[in-house]
């Protein structure tokens, strides 16, 4: 295990870590503490680039596809829940889908869709547990190589992902038309 309890690329995604969280597959009964998450993060990423305005009904959107993705067996959706005095509470969110790749190997992708903590979460640990724990969990359900999607604009999503040892492959450009 890692100094920062986050556990090493050896140890199995269920392990006990010293970070402030613990994750597991969301429920139905989550999506009102899940869809603000959700919201907050779409805000966030609004603020990075103009392009990703946020939807006057982002709120019921987040509910609806929260509720689809729960039951969706090529969809992830993690719950993040505090530990120790925070055990039980809904601090955090992760979506992950499973994509074929048609014309590379490996054929099967898991891409991290969301990755959101609450500020005060943040920088103990939790992100990198949440990252590792989503490998392990897209790997189990077939995926041979994970991908992330977050804003261009948000270096420091960019400079997480990279310590967490993910590189660009491709680029997504946009127009408004």
């Amino acid at each position: 295990m890692k100094r920062s309890g986050v556990p090493s690329k050896e140890s199995h995604p269920e392990t006990r870590t010293l970070a402030p969280v613990h994750a597991r597959l969301a429920r139905e009964t989550d999506i009102p503490s899940l869809a603000p998450l959700i919201v907050r993060l779409k805000r966030l990423n609004e603020e990075f680039d103009p392009m990703l305005k946020v939807r006057p009904d982002v709120e019921s959107q987040a509910e609806s596809i929260l509720r689809s993705e729960i039951k969706n067996p090529n969809a992830l959706v993690l719950a993040a829940e505090g530990t120790g005095p925070d055990q039980g509470k809904i601090i955090g969110i992760v979506r992950a889908a499973i994509r074929e790749r048609p014309f590379y190997m490996p054929e099967t992708e898991g891409v991290i869709l969301d990755i959101y903590l609450l500020p005060l979460y943040r920088r103990h640990g939790a992100g990198q547990y949440l990252v590792e724990h989503t490998i392990g969990e897209l790997k189990e359900r077939g995926a041979g190589i994970v991908t992330v999607e977050f804003p261009a604009q948000n270096e420091i999503a960019g400079r997480f992902y990279a310590k967490c040892g993910f590189r660009p492959i491709t680029a997504h450009h946009a127009r408004i038309l």
